[in-house]
């Protein structure tokens, strides 16, 4: 049987960023990835992630200059980046790209399905996986399993009691031919937001450019809630509904951290298969990544030290670095999405100039920023008003 180091399940940003990290320092890799999945994704990253990661500029296929929050009762707000931008990424390409810089670096790449972990006589990993979609059955030794194979992860409901329970919202897009020339409904270097209850009651709507396509989707964790129309209704209102259509794309979006990524044993998760997508804003590419990168350094400790509690570190790093960010954001969807009275007075709080610069800066710099504490209190006292139903909202 051939054996590996570590075998990586999902070939997305996470599981690409480990095995990538993990072959360049030596170790043998398998990357095991399901062919032609393509994940529903708005496609927006952080120049951070660029910096961290290595990417190179050449992956943007957009540079995002400015957003604008569309509020119930279609009042739009404009918010300027500043100084900086927000590229966009197509999946389809960025993800084969961060695949074959693995493979270059050594990784095993191979298509295939996960099926299950068996165990050898000593109790050491056996790992499973179909050939292509219905091939025959493989197996491979795996002195570490990685799960990077998404939300409702196989991986991790084999490995982790209670995986399977973490809430999601269901995202669907459509990525289309962009319109050749600017308007008001769409422009090239701005990303729109939709917080309108019937395009989605509990998430939002969104329209975000990738150069000569577009991504339209719309989210929602509410069971039967009919994701294809309300997008449907989005292109319909802004003039896109003639546009071509290059592909449909749906999955469910995982919005809290799983309390445990590691089995105590030999297997961690990462990414969406750890539950590390922002609250609120859905942001995933970044934080799957960071995770990613966490998980791989925790199973080199492993395979270092021969102790499996080097595996919770992942957690335990990333929650350090990002659970306040988290923390903050689940609040802030709790409070701010429950209905379209509270949908209107949140955009009118994007259009104050302090919500807009720590927003940014807290976006481009993936932390809670802390340079500017009377701003916050202003934030805190703004946002108390608007909860309390103590501020008024421009009609």
């Amino acid at each position: 049987m051939e054996q590996f180091d570590v075998v990586v399940v999902g070939g997305g940003p996470a599981g690409a960023t480990a095995a990538d990290d993990l072959a360049s320092a030596g170790r043998k890799v398998l990357l095991l990835d399901r062919a032609g999945r393509i994940k529903p994704c708005g496609g927006a990253v952080p120049p951070r992630l660029l910096a961290d990661f290595n990417i190179p500029l050449s992956l943007l296929v957009a540079r995002a200059t400015a957003a604008r929050m569309i509020a119930p009762s279609d009042r739009a707000v404009r918010m300027p980046v500043g100084d900086g931008f927000v590229g966009m990424v197509d999946r389809d390409h960025f993800d084969e790209w961060l695949r074959e810089r693995a493979a270059g670096h050594g990784a095993h790449r191979r298509s295939g399905t996960f099926e299950r972990i068996e165990r050898d006589e000593q109790g050491r990993a056996i790992l499973c996986y179909r050939e292509g979609r219905n091939g025959a059955l493989v197996k491979v030794g795996a002195a570490a399993i990685i799960g990077a194979d998404g939300a409702r992860s196989a991986v991790a409901r084999e490995a982790l009691p209670g995986a399977e329970r973490v809430p999601c919202v269901f995202a669907y897009h459509e990525v289309i031919r962009a319109p050749e020339q600017d308007s008001a409904a769409y422009e090239a270097g701005r990303c729109d937001v939709f917080y309108q209850g019937d395009l989605s009651p509990d998430f939002y709507g969104w329209i975000f450019p990738h150069g000569d396509t577009a991504s339209v989707g719309v989210g929602s964790a509410h069971k039967g809630f009919a994701l294809r129309e309300a997008v449907a209704v989005m292109r319909d209102r802004n003039g896109l509904a003639g546009c071509e259509t290059i592909r449909r794309e749906g999955a469910p979006i995982p919005l809290k951290p799983l309390k445990r990524w590691d089995n105590g044993r030999d297997v961690v998760v990462a990414g969406d298969a750890a539950g590390v997508v922002a609250p609120a804003s859905g942001e995933g590419i970044y934080y799957a990544m960071t995770c990613g990168r966490m998980a791989g350094e925790a199973v080199a400790e492993f395979l270092d030290t021969g102790n499996p509690r080097a595996l919770g570190l992942a957690r335990q790093r990333f929650m350090k670095a990002h659970g306040k960010v988290f923390w903050v954001l689940r609040l802030m969807q709790y409070f701010w999405y429950k209905s379209d009275k509270r949908r209107e007075r949140f955009v009118h709080m994007c259009a104050d100039k302090d919500v807009q610069h720590l927003t940014w800066q807290a976006y481009m710099n993936k932390r809670l920023v802390r340079a500017k504490p009377g701003a916050h209190l202003r934030i805190f006292l703004k946002d108390t008003a608007h909860l309390l139903g103590l501020a008024k909202v421009a009609a």
